[in-house]
């Protein structure tokens, strides 16, 4: 029985974190949920979208599935994902885009792993104002971060038989940070000789993915080109709707869909629940589960190829609950 830390989210949240959990339930993987509850509408309770105790669940199931949280553009709480990722050290965002069947893309043969690391550069928040017309935020990158962000990217390419790692970078402007960040993922590159190392500046790095993605296998980068980059990606392979994400440290996990919460689809039943499905496919493996995860992948496969039960960003006009029912039926059968 695995102990696991189910956080619904606000906006379509609540909707698609019950349909990823019917859907993990039916696989027959034994798991036993802790929900709590974080979001906006929990700070004139608590002061706080993040009280204590979903970061208790957390360290104590050491595991999580996480349904989206609104974040306020340009004032208001800080991010419960930032927040998240930095007091449990889950130092790793990993984002793998790959072409589905019967997903729309224009594109083929796409199958990249974005590697990002989680807990500083310009994400770390440290800014304040310069007078009443200026604001300055500092970007942070020490060799520590680096170089573990680095070694996770060689080791998950190689645990997946990965051929090779593009380092993503600005050092040409950017010579003291970015060099640093540079700097590390060659030491750490070096002690990886059967793996295939290169470095691309991120600008470069857009136009070659949107030029010719197969070219490319995994890619690791600072916090902010990463964030931008997975989300190129995704849209390389269908958009957010099908893009799931993981967040690992040394000792905790938290998976996720990686679009957002979506406040004006809340309550319709209309939302993609296959993002934070496929979260709960990766979570499933990162557990050991592979038979439940494969059956998961095959069964949201075959719906896909139907195409009966999709909702209206698939082309569709099902329900959230409709697919997940779909996705469900496939794994009875």
């Amino acid at each position: 029985m695995h102990l696991v830390t189910l956080i619904p989210g606000d906006g379509i949240g609540p909707e698609i974190t019950n349909a990823a959990r019917q859907v993990i339930e039916a696989s027959g993987v034994a798991i036993q949920w802790e929900v709590v509850e974080a979001g906006a509408d929990l700070i004139p309770s608590y002061g706080t979208p993040l009280p204590d105790y979903v970061l208790d669940s957390i360290r104590r199931n050491k595991v999580a599935l996480k349904g989206p949280i609104t974040t306020p553009i340009g004032k208001g709480f800080r991010s419960v994902n930032v927040t998240l990722r930095q007091e449990l050290d889950l130092y790793a965002n990993l984002r793998p885009s790959r072409n589905i069947p019967n997903v729309f893309s224009r594109y083929q043969e796409v199958d990249l792993l974005v590697v990002r690391e989680n807990t500083e550069d310009l994400y770390a928040g440290v800014e304040h104002r310069v007078g009443k017309d200026a604001a300055e935020s500092i970007k942070i990158i020490t060799r520590e971060a680096s170089e573990r962000i680095a070694r996770f990217a060689f080791e998950t390419a190689r645990s997946q038989g990965r051929q090779k790692v593009t380092a993503v970078h600005k050092a040409n402007i950017m010579k003291l940070s970015d060099g640093l960040f540079l700097e590390s993922v060659r030491t750490i590159a070096e002690q990886y000789p059967t793996i295939i190392y290169e470095e691309m500046i991120v600008d470069a790095m857009c136009m070659k993915l949107v030029q010719e993605p197969e070219q490319y296998d995994v890619l690791v980068l600072p916090n902010l080109y990463g964030d931008i980059v997975s989300d190129l990606c995704a849209g390389l392979v269908g958009g957010l709707g099908v893009a799931p994400g993981a967040n690992i440290g040394q000792s905790y996990a938290v998976f996720e869909a990686v679009h957002g919460s979506a406040p004006q689809l809340a309550g319709l039943n209309q939302a993609n629940p296959l993002a934070l499905i496929l979260s709960g496919v990766m979570m499933l493996r990162h557990l050991g589960e592979f038979a439940s995860a494969k059956r998961i992948e095959t069964a949201v496969i075959e719906v896909l190829a139907e195409g009966k039960q999709l909702t209206f960003d698939l082309g569709g006009q099902a329900t959230t609950t409709d697919m997940a029912e779909a996705i469900i039926e496939k794994l009875r059968r």
